[in-house]
């Protein structure tokens, strides 16, 4: 159970398959509200699996997602999606040949219009590069600042809940060190909740409050953040000259 009973998200023994093939194996994981909870594991452990099934794509094929007191596990993607989940995916799939502004407002699609010139600063004031690079096509930009698009998109949304695959992954360690001190920003001044999954358990263990460690498909530790960062097998299996 969650630390103090408020879960936003409360995933419950949720099992994914593709085809035959056992992805996720009773997979339990709570997010309170106004938490950073952070989802760490070698590659190919179910991370972005859990993240995607949330999302209802694949669906579980047992188990139980609840989010905000509503069962979302047989949902379809766009009607989670409207509830209030947005997320920046792996692999950033941004739309390459849209522009920046573009992408922000395809981000901004499923919220009130009249939000937009006020959430468009926002991001602007988060990425300063994003509005200097406002009418260039998405796919000409640096893998940093596609990253950095792709956050902007998902917030552009109004999220309750941001959901974010891997967020470091093939960036310079300089741009890493500023999306996790966006995430940590918009989580003390906003109480956004986030929920991120990530291959960089030093960073993420160091931001997050609580962590999760996933080995094929199952958790298999669970704690405050920086207590899992002192367990001997942690350090071992995904720190050990991880420090970037």
């Amino acid at each position: 159970m969650s630390a103090n009973g408020q879960a936003l998200l409360s995933v419950r023994k949720v099992e994914t398959y593709y085809g035959k093939i056992v992805a996720l194996r009773g997979v339990d994981v709570d997010v309170d509200r106004g938490e950073i909870v952070t989802l760490i594991g070698a590659n190919g452990a179910g991370k972005s699996t859990l993240m995607m099934t949330i999302c209802g794509n694949p669906q579980a094929r047992a188990g139980q997602i609840i989010y905000d007191g509503q069962d979302i596990t047989n949902m379809p993607t766009h009607e989670i999606m409207r509830l209030g989940i947005a997320q920046s995916p792996e692999g950033r799939r941004i739309f390459g040949r849209m522009t920046v502004m573009e992408n922000l407002q395809m981000g901004a699609s499923l919220v009130a219009e009249e939000h937009f010139d006020e959430d468009l600063r926002r991001v602007y004031d988060l990425f300063p590069r994003l509005k200097e690079r406002a009418g260039q096509r998405g796919g000409t930009l640096s893998g940093g600042e596609q990253q950095m698009l792709a956050i902007a998109r998902a917030l552009m949304g109004r999220p309750k809940l941001l959901l974010l695959d891997e967020p470091s992954l093939g960036l310079a360690p300089l741009i890493v060190k500023q999306i996790f001190e966006v995430i940590a920003e918009l989580n003390r001044n906003d109480g956004l909740t986030v929920f991120l999954v990530e291959q960089n358990a030093f960073h993420a263990l160091k931001l997050a409050h609580r962590g999760y460690v996933m080995v094929n498909g199952n958790i298999t530790m669970s704690g405050p953040g920086r207590e899992l960062l002192k367990k001997e097998e942690v350090r071992a299996a995904y720190l050990e000259g991880g420090r970037h």
